[in-house]
């Protein structure tokens, strides 16, 4: 019998690393360090000592809502309050988007103003034509319209690919057609990683100069141009609160910048200073999961920042359209209003069975507001499009449990489908492509990561039948595209579906043509996308399409407990082959010590499982048991070396962050004059030497964010002491749930366990997309 979590086993015979986590001063694992690399040394904000404090993001005035992750926000803020370790966290979070941020213009306010018109039209257009079915290629607007057009282009022959590009690139392959049948394994090319454009000298010199002037660190050079563009440094002297669009600076740090260089001509409610907080609200919620923040969390907001008249800051903002605003909410029509007006008998009960909630004011940035109409729209579209009448009813009778025949037969009528279940319902999803295969159609299965894809290719028996996500949209792995820009299939499953965030499903939904039908499948305990939204739980909630519900459990003493986790019971579970193991600790050196003895000696000698297989897994990245420490130990007993490459030497196990909310995990391999060389799953990824500082970190120690839709034969879950405040239902779920053969609990919360998971729930978002999709036309929507 193995002891209950939070209890010391009576025999310990395999210990079992425990969870890291940060100190209260270090920094909690969020969404926002779900994506992010361990990046100590980079730049940061205009006082080194004092990196951004999410305590200053609108998620302090309106902590109740949060998001799904390690803890409440507040907590995370909380614990971002450190000084290296706070830089660490802060670094993690900011260090890709400062690298990928795409250049402002200087009609910026001007091109916003007018999406929010396009927008305004665009959503009045689309009440008015409720019936009609939505064409493909219509629901995107800006950026991403322009990347469409750019595709259709090239794939007409109108354009070059390299028309889109500074520097030529290389010969693009033939396009594959539809896979009618499998295709020979090909040895995947070494795939480089993406590269911000480069700054010009210039612009470099310039901006250090204006940041000297206001005092700041040249440091911030370089993220500023990748921040503002090439005019950063114009526009920082005429606009010193533009800095905040770089990642890492707070809003004290800007507005000394500001008076640096204006003097007595800036003030607390200086226009450019209260559109700029406005914009960094939204930005800070964004890391937090939001799409969309209360107009009222966020006047609070900028009053504890000495606005003097948040109403007209908030006001301006919008009219300058640094932001939009949306009402959510009932809103009288004109039936109701022509009604009311032939009644006149109406009395007081009357009036109030009529009353209708308040509307609620939401305001959001332009780039989440777009890509919730367009994947409202685009999921409508997919609704309305596909064949009703297909008959499956034979491959139903085929499938190998009731939960698949299930999901079957509902694809055969809908055109998009919601399918949840733990890891054993994956089954489910692989017998499903494989039966619209034997169909003769074009199905295939996305899942988050390289692991995930490997699992779903097992479970088919095909491996041409999985790709990743990534993959598939970028065009290295899949059937490609049809003449109209469309991905060439007839069905897609999308796997690991609560990892989906709102600007990636709307680009993935945009690219299945009309009649295509989509599932979307995942648990939905786990943690929620480290990008914002919250799209597979939207969904579902929505009621917009069928739902299958798999009645198939996880087995095993791990499987019984995580499903226990998942409706808030911390059950005993019997694991007579020490499946499950409690190890208790007193610290975080305890804790650290502990870990390195079980992935180095007591897992792979009592299992089998090579330390190469076992992972840790941890709620923060700072603190003395965070990922930075345990990550600095491990090599230190596994893979020894001095760093010759950025750090890393060969045979060090790594997380590489290609973009913002991907971690693929990797093994250095060598490097060269074009950088670092990493084994990534099977698939060589060659590293730029500028980027690894930025986007590449040690990985045998990972966080729950990280790990999710992974698994290993063995997962060790560290839980120091002072990892309490970071734990939740959802961290729990995800991170037990993490290993196959064997969870090792590395124990030091005492009764925090178990109150995390009965009391502490997954934390709210604040979406747009539920209410567009109860208000679109589902013919096929389940009740």
């Amino acid at each position: 019998m193995t002891a209950l979590p939070g209890e010391t086993p009576g025999t310990v015979g395999t210990d079992t690393p425990q969870d890291t986590v940060s100190p209260p001063e270090a920094g909690v694992e969020g969404p926002e360090h779900a994506e992010a690399p361990d990046a100590s040394d980079a730049p940061d904000a205009p006082d080194a000592s004092d990196t951004p404090d999410p305590s200053d993001a609108p998620d302090a005035p309106d902590a109740s809502e949060g998001v799904e992750s390690s803890g409440t926000p507040a907590d995370a803020d909380d614990d971002a309050r450190g000084e290296a370790e706070d830089a660490e966290a802060d670094a993690d979070a900011d260090a890709a988007p400062a690298e990928a941020a795409p250049a402002a213009e200087l009609s910026e306010a001007q091109a916003e103003l007018a999406a929010q018109r396009e927008l305004r039209e665009r959503i009045e257009k689309r009440r008015a034509e409720k019936a009609a079915p939505i064409a493909a290629g219509t629901g995107l607007s800006g950026t991403a319209a322009d990347l469409l057009a750019a595709v259709r282009a090239v794939e007409s022959g109108e354009k070059a690919g390299t028309a889109f590009f500074d520097r030529p690139a290389a010969t693009p392959a033939s396009r594959r057609p539809a896979p009618a049948a499998a295709q020979p394994t090909r040895t995947p090319a070494p795939e480089a990683a993406p590269t911000a454009r480069p700054a010009t000298p210039e612009a470099l010199d310039a901006v250090r100069a204006v940041l000297t002037e206001g005092g700041a660190p040249e440091a911030l050079a370089r993220p500023a141009v990748g921040a503002l563009g090439e005019q950063a440094a114009e526009l920082l002297r005429t606009d010193p609160w533009q800095l905040l669009s770089v990642p890492g600076v707070r809003p004290e740090q800007a507005d000394g910048f500001a008076r640096a260089l204006l003097g007595a001509d800036c003030g607390p409610d200086d226009g450019r200073r209260t559109a700029a907080l406005v914009g960094w609200l939204l930005e800070r919620a964004a890391l937090q999961g939001h799409t969309a923040l209360d107009a009222d969390a966020v006047r609070t907001a900028l009053a504890e920042r000495a606005v003097g008249d948040p109403d007209a800051a908030v006001r301006d903002a919008v009219e300058e359209g640094v932001a939009l605003v949306f009402q959510e909410g009932d809103e009288p029509s004109a039936d109701d209003a022509g009604a009311a007006d032939s009644d006149g008998e109406a009395d007081e009960a009357g009036d109030a069975d009529v009353a209708r909630e308040p509307v609620q004011v939401l305001l959001g940035l332009d780039r989440y507001a777009l890509a919730e109409e367009s994947l409202a729209d685009g999921l409508a579209r997919l609704v309305n499009a596909c064949e009703k009448a297909a008959d499956w009813a034979e491959a139903a009778a085929a499938a190998p449990g009731p939960s698949a025949a299930e999901l079957i037969r509902t694809t055969a009528a809908a055109g998009l489908v919601a399918h949840s279940g733990g890891e054993a319902a994956r089954a489910e999803p692989a017998a499903l492509i494989a039966a619209a295969r034997g169909l003769g159609l074009r199905a295939l299965g996305a899942t988050h990561s390289e692991d995930g894809r490997r699992r779903l290719a097992a479970a088919t028996g095909d491996p041409d039948t999985a790709v990743t996500l990534s993959g598939l949209l970028s065009g290295a792995q899949g059937p490609g595209r049809d003449e109209d820009g469309a991905l060439a299939l007839d069905l897609l499953v999308v796997l690991d579906a609560p990892q989906l965030d709102v600007e990636g499903a709307a680009v993935l939904v945009e690219a299945l043509a009309d009649g295509a039908r989509l599932v979307l499948s995942g648990d939905p305990g786990v943690l929620g996308s480290a990008g914002a939204g919250r799209v597979f739980a939207d969904v579902l909630a929505s009621h917009a399409c069928p739902q299958v519900v798999s009645r198939t459990p996880d087995p095993g003493p791990i499987g019984e407990l995580v499903s226990g986790i998942g409706i808030g019971e911390l059950n005993q579970v019997d694991a007579p082959g020490k499946e499950v193991v409690i190890v208790p600790v007193r610290d975080a050196g305890e804790a650290v010590h502990r870990t390195v003895q079980l992935v180095a000696d007591s897992v792979p000698r009592a299992f089998g499982i090579p330390a190469e297989e076992t992972q840790v897994i941890t709620v923060g990245h700072g603190g003395a048991a965070g990922t930075r420490a345990l990550n600095e130990a491990l090599k230190q007993r596994l893979n020894p070396g001095p760093g010759r490459f950025g750090g890393f030497d060969p045979g060090d196990r790594v997380v590489h962050v290609p973009a913002p909310g991907r971690a693929v995990p990797g093994v250095v391999l060598s490097a060269d004059a074009e950088g670092l060389r990493l084994d990534c799953g099977g698939v060589p990824v060659v590293v730029p030497q500028e980027r690894v500082e930025s986007s590449v970190r040690h990985g045998w120690a990972l966080s729950a964010h990280q790990a999710a839709g992974m698994r290993w034969p063995a997962a060790v879950v560290v839980l120091p002491g002072d990892a309490a405040q970071g734990l939740s239902r959802p961290w729990v779920y995800t991170a037990f749930g993490r290993g196959e053969r064997h969870l090792s609990v590395v124990h030091g919360v005492d009764q925090a366990l178990p109150h995390a998971v009965a009391q502490v729930p997954a934390q709210e978002r604040t979406t747009r997309l539920r209410p567009l999709l109860e208000a679109l036309p589902t013919p096929d929507a389940a009740s």
